[in-house]
């Protein structure tokens, strides 16, 4: 028996010292995210009387309610517009089912809060000078943005990620704008990951377009390094969009991915078509195996390069890494894949 529990308390401390080896302990970092229900209070909107419902959610959510009304729901900020009355009571009654459902899945967001802040304590480990900010939840149009930065913080539009098998997700005309292969990725699991790409592009803007493809491979690369520091215990799955199989087809296929593409493209190519077939959303690689590619997989190699360049340079800080130019990255890298 004393064996029997030896064994277990080796194998508990390995385990844990393999977990808290993932990241920096964080644990001492005070972060207190406050998290705003935009999204409840809207829907709280007596629709008899609007105005006077707009100017309450107006008085709670002040930093928001401009945002929304003007950018999401593209109507004038005002409580008495004709225009704006009629939008609003349109909208809520189009979309109270959808925050029905919602409800079911995000009436409690204590385990929301507990994520975030936990996520900001990693920002701040890294990046002290940053000033997270708060989060709101809102509902609003399907073809709202999930996530998005904003002078406050970041605004969070829990109707893509209402679940990948949620019914109107599922319907042709909103697999015509978002189909499987992206809607699949619509549900909790992927708030944080998705509001820690949000404050990776607020910290380092993507400034690639201009490059040619090898580099905005790199450049789009780093992101996922930077949430591999942001994220040190997050699936790559939640990180990357891929899913497990995809990303073992990469990992096992990475040198006849590189081989393929260094024999088959140009690397300084800067065609729209070519870098859509390697850094653009789709449902697997041009070129490449349909039933396990990845679309995307350009920022996949990108990683592993820049991955390749930090283990020559480990005495970087992850600012540094960040700001390298990507050509310097390739070149130090010398990524040879077998």
């Amino acid at each position: 028996m004393r064996k029997y529990f030896a064994f277990l308390f080796f194998t508990i401390f390995i385990i844990s010292c393999n977990h808290n080896s993932s990241g920096p302990n964080v644990s001492s970092i005070k972060i207190d995210i406050p998290l705003e229900r935009y999204d409840v209070d809207f829907f709280n909107i007596d629709t008899n009387n609007i105005a006077a419902g707009l100017s309450k959610v107006r008085q709670a959510h002040p930093d928001f309610h401009k945002d929304f009304m003007q950018q999401i729901l593209g109507v004038p900020d005002s409580d008495s517009s004709t225009q704006t009355l009629t939008a609003v009571k349109m909208f809520l009654s189009g979309y109270r089912q959808i925050e029905n459902s919602l409800q079911q899945t995000y009436k409690n967001t204590d385990w929301l809060k507990k994520e975030l802040d936990n996520a900001f304590r990693y920002v701040k480990y890294y990046f002290p000078n940053y000033k997270a900010g708060k989060v709101v939840l809102f509902t609003g149009p399907f073809d709202a943005p999930g996530v998005a930065t904003t002078n406050f913080g970041l605004a969070v539009g829990l109707q893509q990620f209402a679940g990948a098998n949620f019914d109107v997700y599922q319907t042709p005309t909103f697999q015509e704008i978002f189909p499987s292969y992206i809607s699949r990725r619509f549900s909790k699991e992927y708030i944080v990951p998705n509001c820690m790409k949000a404050i990776s592009d607020d910290i380092f803007p993507d400034k690639s377009n201009s490059l040619p493809l090898i580099e905005q491979m790199v450049e789009k690369g780093k992101r996922w390094y930077l949430l591999d520091k942001l994220l040190p215990n997050t699936p790559d799955s939640l990180k990357t969009g891929y899913t497990q199989q995809q990303l073992k087809w990469c990992k096992d296929s990475e040198g006849l991915l590189w081989s393929y593409l260094a024999k088959n493209e140009d690397l300084n190519s800067v065609n729209p078509s070519v870098l859509q077939i390697y850094i653009g959303e789709s449902p697997y690689t041009q070129g490449l195996s349909p039933e396990y590619s990845p679309g995307n997989i350009g920022q996949w190699i990108g990683w592993q390069i820049v991955k390749k360049f930090v283990g020559k340079n480990s005495d970087l800080s992850v600012d540094k890494v960040m700001q390298t130019p990507a050509r310097e990255i390739i070149e130090q890298a010398k990524y040879k894949p077998k």
